[in-house]
């Protein structure tokens, strides 16, 4: 599937939102964050996050964990790498510059990858999960939270109109579920563990995949 976003947009995007990130959207993401980290830490383990951004989630995970920060914009590390120096934050293993398409890690080396608000913003998203699975280790799993595009009414037309001057801010608001569905039947090693909305509206949702088999399919639809 060919990409509608491109790598130098999504640079350029998320430098202009670095020095205002939290104040702009860390209240509006809070919940889901923490439902996402939630999630993420009751596998536990060594966890990567991709597009860990200015490190807003970084205070909030278990000092139990080994956690791994990427992002592809340096000057949101910067900030991530600043927050871990402040906080004295032990746990994190390190934070890398890093494509969410090509990450530079050996196969099954974590037990969890998190991914929050990303999927929607990466020039190819099923290559982008397919790294994810590459590097998660047998009886791991992926965690999500994202908005999911409706599929019909009202909310529907304005995603489709807001889609182009989405892609200059560096994201795909009409994303929709199918996507993550057909690219889960076509990778066969991963199977739906949850899909769940979150607050605010339910237009943001939780979804967990796991690999090899492990669990039971249990997934609830998203909120329209």
């Amino acid at each position: 599937m060919g990409a509608d976003l491109d790598k130098g947009t999504i640079e350029k995007a998320y430098a202009r939102w670095a020095p205002v990130y939290d104040l702009v959207f860390g209240a509006v993401f809070e919940r889901g964050r923490r439902a996402a980290i939630a999630a993420a830490e009751r596998l536990g383990g060594r966890i990567l996050e991709v597009g860990v951004g200015t490190g807003i989630s970084l205070p909030d995970y278990s000092g139990a964990n080994h956690i791994v920060g990427v992002d592809i914009s340096a000057p949101m590390l910067r900030k991530a790498a600043e927050r871990v120096d402040e906080l004295g934050l032990a746990n994190v293993e390190g934070l890398a510059v890093m494509d969410a398409e090509n990450l530079a890690f050996g196969d099954a080396t974590f037990d969890v990858v998190m991914a929050q608000y990303v999927i929607t913003a990466v020039p190819d998203p099923e290559a982008t999960l397919d790294e994810f699975a590459r590097v998660l280790k047998d009886g791991g799993e992926i965690v999500l939270v994202n908005h999911i595009g409706a599929e019909a009414g009202l909310r529907r037309t304005f995603e489709r109109s807001f889609a182009p001057m989405a892609r200059k801010l560096g994201w795909r608001p009409e994303f929709r579920w199918e996507r993550l569905a057909r690219w889960a039947a076509r990778h066969g090693g991963v199977h739906l563990l949850e899909r769940r909305p979150v607050t605010p509206l339910g237009h943001f949702a939780l979804i967990r995949f796991a690999k090899a088999g492990t669990g039971l399919v249990r997934a609830r639809p998203a909120a329209e």
